[in-house]
């Protein structure tokens, strides 16, 4: 990470979107999955990992939902006329966050990424939290529930320093499945690993986003919770 807080990466690790198809990966990005685990009351409370796949120098991930062949790419989309068009706006998340202001703690938030990963739910709820961050242990469940959201929905800086406060991640792709919902989730894209649309632009590079796998997002390629409505499973 370079000094004013950009990523730097091997140009050959990206993620590219392959027109109304895939995800090509290359570049040799880990692939693990992991589950979302959650108390009684549904709240999610950590990540448990469950598989590390082979490491491979380049493979397709699927992006309609269809293949049997999961979670790569059987060409199932071809077969199924899947219509991956991108909507997901192109501003940076800073132009679209809306900013709460708290004591110890400024909390951006770009509520369309969100993939109900339920992590900002840790303590009451992260945004009462932020208004209370001049408390030690509020502060500290505040910036818990916004580390923790895979979809980089929530980002959490300290009032005086501005500066972002997160776990910098290794470059990894994870698939997320939630045991609480009993569905399969998005891929969480770690560590600032570029990801280029099926035009050719590249998206805003970041520590942490969520890429739709089930088809049916309204705001490709970004997941935005749809798999959980109607129970996607692979």
């Amino acid at each position: 990470m370079t000094k004013n807080g950009t990523f730097m990466q091997e140009n050959t690790m990206r993620i590219r979107i392959l027109k109304n198809g895939p995800y090509l990966v290359t570049g040799g990005v880990p692939l693990l999955e992991m589950e979302i685990i959650s108390d009684d009351r549904g709240t999610a409370t950590q990540y448990r990992a469950t598989k590390c796949y082979p490491l491979q120098q380049t493979y397709t991930l699927c992006r309609c939902g269809g293949s049997g062949n999961m979670p790569y790419c059987d060409g199932e989309h071809a077969r199924n006329a899947f219509n991956g068009a991108e909507k997901a706006s192109r501003e940076p998340f800073s132009a679209q966050a809306k900013v709460y202001k708290g004591p110890g703690l400024v909390l951006h938030d770009v509520e369309n990424l969100c993939m109900l990963a339920r992590f900002c739910h840790i303590g009451g709820n992260t945004w009462d939290l932020i208004d209370r961050s001049g408390e030690p242990e509020a502060r500290e469940l505040a910036i818990r529930g916004a580390c923790n959201c895979p979809a980089g929905r929530l980002v959490v800086c300290d009032a005086k320093t501005g500066e972002a406060i997160e776990e910098q991640y290794e470059p990894s792709i994870v698939i997320l499945r939630d045991v609480a919902s009993e569905t399969s989730g998005p891929l969480w894209v770690r560590g600032g690993i570029p990801i280029e649309s099926a035009d050719g632009a590249v998206y805003e590079v970041r520590n942490r986003v969520t890429l739709c796998r089930c088809g049916r997002s309204r705001n490709m390629p970004f997941c935005d919770a749809t798999h959980m409505y109607y129970g996607f499973q692979d």
